[in-house]
């Protein structure tokens, strides 16, 4: 008979400033070297928050006030799973100081490199980076209508979104290129991220991210994109999920949670089937199919990082 699996806490302490609190590992345990988010192990019988409170105590010397649920992160290092349990800690009493041995930093979630941090402990950087809400530009839209959905998505950023998907198959694969390029200084102004949907080249191109299909998903070997650039991929069932984290995708989208009118044929997950997928993910992942940012809060219950959408996530004349 196996191990039990092992239920490890972590916290994301963010400051005033939006910094997060990242520790290194010392020298002779697992990892030495490479950086975490602050916890450690739950003891049997005790509750995750409390046990979150007292790692935070033992290893930075404060305590816990404040915090809220971020991802679970079902992880296998070697013959050991563990359920990496991350919470978002925005109120304690102290300042945080090592208390056993490790190195302590501070740094915004956007600065931090990726590749420094335990391969579980990614998908914790990558939930704080992500924002509630994935916005993806309607299929339908023509290249005439390139000035007219410029300020469409310079409304939306305006409005404080953060994440925009081109998908737009109806042109050609240069003008969206183009337009990728001339959107990217009003996106970066405001800390915002582009994915172009399918084109792998372009994304590296114009060093942006890219959104992966199913099928690309099943065609590529290898991450197409190194760690500083974001790969998002279309998923829509555990087989897909598990060939998205082979492939070190930072996000999914999961679809279709309910019916939609694009997709009339596609049987809905509905948000018990959602949830199960979601939490075997290993990675943050967006409700997509039917919804709406007022789903945001169940999206999030049921274990998302948020919602994505197409026609009710946009604001029109």
């Amino acid at each position: 008979m196996g191990a039990a699996r092992l239920h490890v806490l972590a916290g994301a302490l963010r400051d005033r400033e939006g910094r997060v609190l990242l520790a290194e590992r010392p020298a002779g345990k697992h990892l030495a070297g490479l950086w975490e988010f602050p916890g450690g192990k739950r003891e049997p019988g005790e509750a995750p928050l409390a046990a979150l409170a007292r790692e935070l105590d033992e290893e930075l010397g404060i305590a816990l006030v404040e915090a809220e649920p971020l991802i679970r992160v079902p992880w296998r290092y070697h013959e050991r799973e563990l359920l990496l349990d991350a919470w978002c800690v925005t109120q304690w009493r102290g300042e945080p100081r090592s208390l056993e041995g490790q190195g302590l930093r501070w740094c915004r979630p956007a600065e931090a490199d990726p590749a420094a941090l335990a391969p579980a402990d990614r998908a914790i950087l990558q939930a704080l980076r992500l924002p509630p809400h994935y916005l993806i530009s309607p299929a339908e839209v023509l290249p005439a209508e390139r000035g007219a959905w410029f300020k469409q998505i310079g409304r939306a950023i305006d409005a404080g979104e953060r994440l925009v998907q081109l998908r737009l198959p109806l042109w050609p694969r240069e003008e969206v290129r183009g337009f990728a390029a001339t959107l990217l200084p009003m996106l970066r102004e405001h800390g915002a991220q582009l994915l172009l949907n399918a084109d792998i080249e372009g994304a590296q191109m114009l060093g942006i991210g890219v959104h992966l299909t199913a099928a690309q998903l099943v065609a590529l070997d290898e991450r197409p994109l190194p760690l500083q650039q974001t790969v998002a991929a279309s998923c829509h069932d555990a087989a897909q999920l598990s060939r998205a984290l082979r492939l070190g995708v930072d996000f999914a989208t999961l679809s279709p949670v309910a019916a939609t009118a694009s997709h009339p044929q596609a049987q809905p997950l509905g948000w018990t089937r959602f949830q199960a997928l979601a939490e075997a993910a290993a990675m943050p992942v967006y409700a997509l199919g039917g919804m709406a940012p007022a789903q945001g809060a169940q999206a999030r219950a049921a274990g998302a990082q948020g919602v994505a959408g197409i026609r009710g996530f946009w604001r029109w004349p």
